[in-house]
């Protein structure tokens, strides 16, 4: 890990660097040398900075800076609903999310995961861990199989049980890449950024220290550089994923299994809900799309008109 910033400064100077932890209105910035990371704090009240965004600085004090500047992004990962937004990761290449045979995983939860991946030009891949759990096992492939009919990549293994087989599964497809990690709780996140990482609790403490001014933590998103090049994003488990702010067209095209239909509806505006001559909702019936991923998309567009008054 990197050490904390040295004591000489200019105050008031500009430098670079990338965000590699938040916590809060907390961020950790690793300095463009590499040599070092600074917590910093944004200006004003409002903050729009994410882990993985290149931000330019001015350094305060010998260990404390304020984010003047958030460089071009590829993209901006993040959940919403009509009241907030939570950031996940910017400047991404892939989503990686978990899923366990036991606890049960929510099927809703990854749908909009990978949807919300597309509608960001990102790849993914789901992990079923806990394959170890043999009696749950049939259940959770069976639950996956729409998915890789879709053509997304299902691994499956036990980091806990077979550690080996996490390695030769996974480094070749995080090689070189920024990945961001997402699950909810109780699906092995934490043992498989073990594995990944050399010294990944080492890296978390020093990071929370960092953060939090001594204060362990582990509520935050944080960034990990992989040995073989590549980082891996890792965030907290969550419960929710709104994509309120997808519009209606972004929503469609995000679905795989709805772009072969797109544009062969009796109505160039149709909304694929109700309307007559609806090329989606023919497919719906004939069988070729699962009427789980309609009401989802219903549900999304329901969701997204959803006006605070």
């Amino acid at each position: 890990m990197t050490q904390r910033a040295s004591a000489s400064y200019r105050r008031g100077a500009r430098f670079a660097g990338t965000v590699i932890a938040a916590h809060g209105r907390h961020y950790l910035v690793a300095l463009e040398n590499g040599s070092a990371m600074l917590q910093c704090f944004p200006r004003g009240k409002k903050s729009e900075v994410a882990v993985g965004d290149y931000v330019s600085y001015e350094q305060e004090s010998a260990d404390q800076g304020v984010l003047v500047e958030i460089g071009e992004r590829r993209n901006l990962l993040y959940r919403s609903d009509q009241f907030k937004s939570k950031l996940f990761a910017a400047n991404l290449d892939q989503l990686l999310i978990v899923l366990a045979t036991e606890p049960h995983f929510s099927e809703d939860l990854l749908g909009r995961a990978l949807i919300a991946a597309e509608a960001h030009g990102l790849k993914s891949l789901i992990v079923l861990n806990k394959i170890d759990v043999e009696g749950a096992l049939p259940l959770a492939r069976e639950r996956l199989a729409p998915y890789r009919e879709l053509g997304y990549t299902v691994i499956e293994l036990s980091a806990k049980m077979m550690p080996g087989d996490v390695h030769p599964q996974l480094d070749a497809r995080l090689k070189d890449r920024s990945t961001i990690l997402l699950g909810q709780s109780g699906m092995g996140k934490s043992t498989l950024v073990n594995l990944l990482v050399p010294d990944a609790d080492a890296a978390t403490r020093e990071i929370s220290s960092a953060l939090n001014s001594g204060r362990h933590t582990t509520t935050f998103t944080r960034l990990y550089h992989l040995p073989d090049g590549g980082a891996l994003i890792d965030s907290p488990g969550f419960q929710e994923f709104g994509l309120h702010h997808l519009t209606e067209g972004q929503l469609e095209r995000a679905f795989a299994d709805f772009r072969p239909y797109l544009g062969h509806c009796r109505f160039y505006n149709c909304h694929h809900l109700h309307e007559p001559g609806c090329a989606m909702l023919e497919a719906v019936e004939a069988g070729k799309i699962r009427p789980e991923r309609h009401a989802l998309y219903a549900q999304l567009i329901h969701e997204a008109s959803q006006i605070v008054r």
